[in-house]
Formats: structure tokens, C-alpha cells, sequence
């Protein structure tokens, strides 16, 4: 193997990734420490320039360490580069970077896993095999094929020893989550991490996923403007996933002058009802907003790619969601501590939060839902300064929180789609869509 293919391999020696998570933790660690030394001396002002700085500068180096290595490490900082409604935007922009590609691993190697794990070799199995990847992400590559009956495929193939090098990553990588949390809320990291880790675990069976991908198949199937592909369950294992292979525009050509916005918006509503369906019609919600997991079609149609990461909500949860809608709609601002009470987002010590600097994001919402004509996302510079400004100025308070693990994937989901929303600039008749999605909830 040439220094090339070499250092593009997976990093898999538990010990060279030990140690390589281990620095990281001490040096984001030791900054941690060495800013809440400084903030018994500096002013309140000082204390929140400082912060934000340590955020930025710790956030750069997870990126720079977690984006040269595969598995737990960097699926973990894609999960933290979209959790937009945990992470102050600092951070949340740093982190973007990881939702990037990683480089593909030797073919030569990625044969020899597909051909193991599916007992055959590759022209047995497939009438045209392409070698060369298509995509790669944090465990597993996405390659072309053509089936012998002439079935255009899609292959996801795992990534050598992904399971050995997970397990590797998992407790250095709950030291550094933890350091990282610690900077931005002062308690709560169990129901956080625990959840993360059991999402985590659940994406390296693509058994687990081919499941997921045919119930969200089932429960799409007479929504036509949601594409699922189907799966072959013939040429899918543990280790290798076959479905077939839907074409759409990627979000690089989505976002092109040649777009029309009219036919964004259309794909916005799609997305918008998707996730609202997800969360209160069906209770279980694709719970991983990364854009290149989505694509577009010319008919106003969008495809679904990636099931690893589904998320079952509790009915109180979808419950509880639901009345906060209601409560925005109504503009019922000092009601909303005791609905957030019900979901269990509390003070640390179990009080209720604050009204006064949940008004503005709740008035976000009650905009999105009620303005005439429609609401566009990322229109607005004056909201969401209004929103940056809040969080500021209520920093303190923000910190306090207690997170339930049910909740975390939905912010997930909800805070990284309004996110491609923006992006997408899309507007729509959103009170309605939610109403319709609402179902029994209603």
C-alpha cells in the first residue's frame, strides 16, 4: 500500500486514537480550566467575551482532530455541529466543517469488506460494480452498482474494524463531550451522552437501519412528494446495506442561481411537513438533519437517503410539543415554564425556567406560524439578531438547564431542519402544515 493509500486508511489502532482523543481532551480540558480561573476576575461583560472566545478556540481544535478520524469521533462532532438549538452559534458555525465528506478509503480495501460480509465475490453479486465512491461519511462508504436483473443500485459499505474503532473512541469521547458541555451548561451530561452513544451504537447495524428505512418506507407510502428507495434485502447484512439508487438534485445544485425560488419553497413545505409528520403524526422522527442526507427532485419532490438515525417519540413528548405550538400561536408567553416543566427542560435544581428570555423565541415561532402573507425563512436579519441579542443577554440563565434524553434528538432535528430552511429560503403555509401533521393531537 503507497504512504497515500496508507494515510488515507482508518485510523484503527485503539492506541494511536487514544491518544490522539486523549490530547485533545487535555488541551480542551486545560483551556476550560484556565477560563473559569479568569472569570473570578473579570467582569460580567469580560466573562462573556472570554467564554465565547474558549468556545471558538476549542471548537476549532475538535475540528481539526475529529474531521481526521472516522467513526465515534467524527459522527459524534456531526451530531454537535447540528445541534443548533443546544449550542450557542459560535460554536454550531465552527463545527459545520465536519458535515463535510471524509475521504474515501483504498477500493481494494472496501471490496474485501463487501465481499466478506455478503459471502460472494463482487461480480457474482452485482453486474457492474464502481468502485470509486460516491460518498463517504464517518462510518461507512456509498458506492454505484447495477443489479443483473439491470436495478441501478446504491451500496453503503462499512468501514473496516468501524465497530473496534467505536467502542476505542467511545469513553475518550465522553471525557471530551463532557469538557465541552461543562463550558456551556454547568450540569445534565448523563441523559445527553447517554442518548447520543445509544444513537451511535444503533448506526453501526445496518440490519437496524434496513428496518428503519422499510417502516419509514410503510409510512410514507402514500405521500407521494417522499421518496424512500427500497431496500434489497438479498445483498444488505450487518456490514452492508443495498437499496435502490434515487436520483435528485444535491444540495450544492440546489442552491444554484438556475433554481427557481418557487420550486425551493416547494421543497421547503415537503421538509417542513416531513419533520412535523415525523414528530407528532408517526412518533418517529429522522432524527439526522445533515442536508447531504436529503435530495430534490425537479417535480417538487425530495428523497430520503440515510435511516441509520431514527428517533421514537414518547406520546408525552409529541404531547408536550404540541401544546408549546398552541401556547405560541395563542401567544401565551407565561405559560410556557410550566409546559417546559412537563417535558422536562428545568432549572438544574428542578425549577421552572424563566419567561422573560424565552418571550423572544417563542415569538419567533408564533411569527412563523401566524405571519400573512407567508413567513420565509432566513428573511428576516431583524429576528434572529433579536434571538443572538437574547441568548447573550440571558447567557446565565441558558446554562441552567436540564435536558431529558427524549428531548435531545428532537431539538436536533427541529433546530438543524430550520436551519435548511433558512438556507433554502423557503415559505409556505406553515400554521397549516402543522395543523394537518398534528393528527390526534390535534
Amino acid at each position: 500500500m503507497t504512504e497515500e493509500k496508507r494515510e488515507a486508511a482508518l485510523m484503527t489502532s485503539s492506541l494511536r486514537r487514544a491518544v490522539k482523543m486523549g490530547g485533545l481532551v487535555g488541551r480542551v480540558g486545560g483551556s476550560i480550566l484556565g477560563t473559569r480561573v479568569l472569570e473570578v476576575v473579570r467582569s460580567k461583560s469580560g466573562q462573556d467575551a472570554r467564554r465565547a472566545e474558549n468556545l471558538v478556540r476549542n471548537a476549532t481544535r475538535v475540528v481539526e482532530t475529529l474531521g481526521e478520524m472516522r467513526g465515534a469521533a467524527m459522527k459524534i462532532g456531526q451530531m454537535l455541529s447540528l445541534q443548533e438549538g443546544l449550542l450557542p452559534p459560535e460554536v454550531s458555525l465552527v463545527l459545520q466543517s465536519l458535515q463535510k465528506e471524509a475521504p474515501a478509503v483504498p477500493p481494494e480495501v472496501m471490496r474485501y469488506e463487501l465481499e466478506g460480509s455478503l459471502g460472494a465475490p463482487v461480480d457474482r453479486l452485482f453486474a457492474e460494480f464502481d468502485e470509486q465512491a460516491f460518498a463517504a461519511a464517518s462510518i461507512g462508504q456509498v458506492h454505484r452498482a447495477v443489479l443483473h436483473d439491470g436495478r441501478d443500485v446504491a451500496v453503503k459499505v462499512q468501514y473496516p474494524l468501524i465497530r473496534e474503532v467505536v467502542t476505542a473512541d467511545l469513553a475518550n469521547f465522553k471525557r471530551l463531550l463532557m469538557s465541552l458541555f461543562s463550558l456551556v451548561f454547568d450540569g445534565g451530561f448523563e441523559p445527553l451522552w447517554e442518548e447520543v452513544r445509544d444513537r451511535l451504537l444503533e448506526e453501526l447495524d445496518y440490519r437496524h437501519e434496513a428496518a428503519n428505512l422499510s417502516r419509514m418506507r410503510e409510512l410514507h407510502r402514500a405521500v407521494p412528494e417522499v421518496v424512500i428507495p427500497d431496500l434489497v434485502p438479498e445483498l444488505s447484512s450487518d456490514r452492508v446495506l443495498t437499496m435502490e439508487f434515487v436520483e435528485g438534485l444535491s444540495s450544492d445544485r440546489v442552491f444554484s442561481s438556475e433554481v427557481p425560488q418557487e420550486l425551493r419553497d416547494r421543497w421547503g413545505q415537503v421538509l417542513f411537513s416531513f419533520l412535523f409528520r415525523g414528530l407528532f403524526r408517526h412518533r418517529l422522527l429522522h432524527a439526522d438533519p445533515n442536508l447531504a442526507n436529503f435530495a430534490f427532485r425537479e417535480d417538487g419532490a425530495m428523497v430520503v437517503y440515510d435511516f441509520g438515525s431514527l428517533k421514537v417519540v414518547p406520546e408525552s413528548v409529541a404531547r408536550a410539543y404540541a401544546e408549546l405550538l398552541r401556547l405560541a400561536l395563542e401567544a401565551r408567553w407565561e405559560a410556557v415554564p410550566d409546559a417546559l416543566a412537563a417535558l422536562g427542560l428545568v432549572r438544574s435544581d428542578g425549577r421552572a425556567l424563566d419567561a422573560g428570555p424565552l418571550a423572544v423565541y417563542f415569538d419567533l415561532v408564533g411569527d412563523i406560524l401566524r405571519r400573512d402573507p407567508h413567513y420565509r425563512f432566513g428573511a428576516d436579519d431583524e429576528v434572529l439578531d433579536r434571538v443572538l441579542t437574547s441568548g447573550l443577554e440571558n447567557w446565565n440563565e441558558a446554562t441552567d438547564v436540564r435536558f431529558p434524553r427524549d428531548v435531545i434528538f428532537v431539538q436536533r432535528s427541529l433546530s438543524g431542519h430550520f436551519g435548511n430552511l433558512g438556507r433554502l429560503r423557503a415559505a409556505g403555509p406553515w400554521r397549516e402544515i402543522v395543523q394537518r401533521e398534528l393528527g390526534d393531537l390535534g
